[in-house]
């Protein structure tokens, strides 16, 4: 599965469920709007999070990439394109990390949706039994992962090229497909995603992520394209 932004358009933040997917040139790298209002997770995520984490972290990663390839090889390529060639066999260019961080981050937002969590549909419930044992053990596994994550950084439900799941948590911008790796779920572990909010609680955040803000239905889709 290869990821692309999407176009996002719509009042509030909230993006049309058709807008079609597209890559997007170092020239066009924009911040996409949400696909939900800010305000949409009450206080469980709260506008005001939303204010920083979005409009400010992920808008700075955005306008500083923008500034880095402006006028160099990056000129037209994807963004995962930039992200693979700048973490260059893992001695990754300054570009690597606002990059990463862009994707990363859309990714993370199109991965939640209000009133969320609960539990995955019928096949991917099924994948995940078979790699993990019971989806009350994935959750387990993956609350660890964030909360060990040491410093800043993302737990993921990543895919092989077998289509078998494990979980991997990564330092800073890294993502799992530098390995090869297909993200199926991301939860954001640096403290700008939920300090505001959880201030020092990081197990609090990722168990609020898994009862009430992860959109299976987009995990699944992702699986689906395995």
């Amino acid at each position: 599965m290869s990821f692309a932004l999407k176009s996002i358009s719509g009042k509030a933040g909230v993006a049309k469920s058709t807008a079609a997917k597209r890559s997007v040139s170092c020239q066009a790298v924009t911040l996409p709007a949400l696909p939900y209002a800010q305000d949409a997770f009450g206080d469980i995520l709260s506008s005001k999070s939303f204010d920083f984490h979005y409009g400010k972290h992920h808008r700075a990663y955005v306008d500083n990439l923008n500034k880095q390839i402006a006028g160099t090889e990056m000129d037209n390529k994807s963004l995962e394109e930039i992200v693979i060639a700048t973490w260059a066999n893992g001695s990754p260019t300054p570009e690597f990390n606002n990059a990463a961080q862009v994707w990363n981050h859309t990714f993370f937002w199109e991965g939640m949706k209000p009133g969320g969590g609960g539990a995955p549909g019928a096949k991917l419930a099924e994948a995940i039994t078979r790699d993990f044992g019971s989806v009350d053990e994935f959750k387990v596994q993956f609350k660890a992962a964030g909360a060990t994550q040491f410093g800043s950084g993302w737990a993921w439900l990543v895919a092989d090229s077998a289509g078998k799941l494990s979980i991997a948590k990564t330092p800073n911008a890294v993502n799992p497909k530098i390995d090869g790796k297909t993200p199926l779920l991301t939860c954001d572990v640096w403290e700008h995603a939920y300090y505001i909010d959880y201030q020092n609680r990081r197990p609090d955040f990722l168990q609020t992520f898994l009862e009430s803000l992860v959109n299976w239905e987009a995990v699944e889709a992702r699986f689906a394209a395995l």
